[in-house]
């Protein structure tokens, strides 16, 4: 008789506490603050893929989660070329995708990426807690995550949570 109760309180309590968040859409990381996990990538198109090395060199960058069959991904193509021209250091991650399609993607799209590399099985992915594509890190020159940004980088988020996020990791 005591148990329904019980269970109601508790569950009403970790709610009104999730809808207490800032942004209750947010999904949170717990990689923000923290170095950047290791990175582990085959080989796309041409060039060797970055390395954990790259992300601790001084310089802000990003880390950008796509794939070929992800509309999102090309929804956010044209404002991850405009932050490359712009010299932000973007590198690529292709999630769980076809290589032919994935390079077919760029040659048409054009590519923002300074390098990029394939996790085929999304090992990587998981070690770094992407829930899907497009997703994207921002990572300052120590190699520390800054901003885990889901979804596609539409003109808003770019002005809003991107470029600021980059500003502060400067």
């Amino acid at each position: 008789m005591v148990l329904p109760p019980v269970i109601f309180v508790g569950l009403a309590a970790l709610f009104y506490v999730g809808m207490q968040r800032e942004n209750a859409d947010a999904l949170p990381s717990a990689l923000v603050g923290k170095t950047a996990p290791g990175v582990s990538l085959t080989q796309l198109g041409k060039g060797k893929p970055f390395e954990d090395s790259d992300l601790r060199d001084g310089t802000v960058k990003l880390v950008n989660y796509w794939a070929s069959w992800c509309g999102p991904c090309r929804v956010e193509h044209p404002n991850l070329e405009a932050l490359a021209d712009e010299g932000v250091v973007i590198y690529g991650v292709n999630y769980k995708d076809d290589p032919a399609k994935a390079l077919k993607f760029l040659e048409e799209l054009g590519s923002p990426y300074a390098r990029m590399g394939a996790d085929e099985n999304g090992r990587m992915a998981l070690n770094w807690g992407v829930y899907g594509v497009p997703e994207t890190y921002i990572i300052d020159g120590a190699g520390n995550v800054v901003l885990r940004f889901a979804g596609p980088i539409t003109q808003r988020a770019l002005e809003n949570e991107i470029r600021p996020a980059i500003e502060s990791a400067r």
